[in-house]
């Protein structure tokens, strides 16, 4: 059950890495090499979205099916049990969340980056003209 939330977690710290690393200012040669490159991996890695999603929706089924630890005829170990899993499940969630808005930023990124380099591209054939 923890390999896919590993695995989750991994994409999410390499989303992170991938975003800090287009965010940073560098020359413009190496902005190109880092947007072109990136570009490249953006496409394949949109299955993290459905992915996160089905975690997402998995959580919620669990939620929603959990057992119910409030009353007095739980004891100490069963109450701390469930109060961990609540807080194991919100972490999984947020974890999820941050998948898909990283995933988003970095796509959106790389689409600004290609967008100016158009822009520039049009602009040095108007000025040579």
């Amino acid at each position: 059950m923890a390999l896919q939330w590993m695995i989750l977690s991994y994409v999410v710290a390499v989303e992170a890495a991938v975003a800090i690393l287009l965010t940073l200012p560098s020359p413009k040669l190496i902005k190109s090499k880092i947007v072109a490159l990136v570009s490249l991996i953006v496409q394949p890695a949109a299955g993290i979205i459905p992915f996160a999603g089905f975690q997402l929706l998995d959580l919620y089924w669990k939620n929603e099916h959990r057992l119910m630890c409030t009353g007095e005829v739980c004891t100490a170990s069963e109450r701390d049990r469930y109060e961990k899993s609540i807080y194991k499940a919100q972490r999984n969630a947020i974890l999820c969340v941050a998948a898909c808005l990283l995933y988003w930023c970095v796509y959106r990124v790389t689409k600004y980056y290609k967008e100016i380099q158009n822009l520039e591209e049009i602009e040095k054939r108007y000025k040579d003209q």
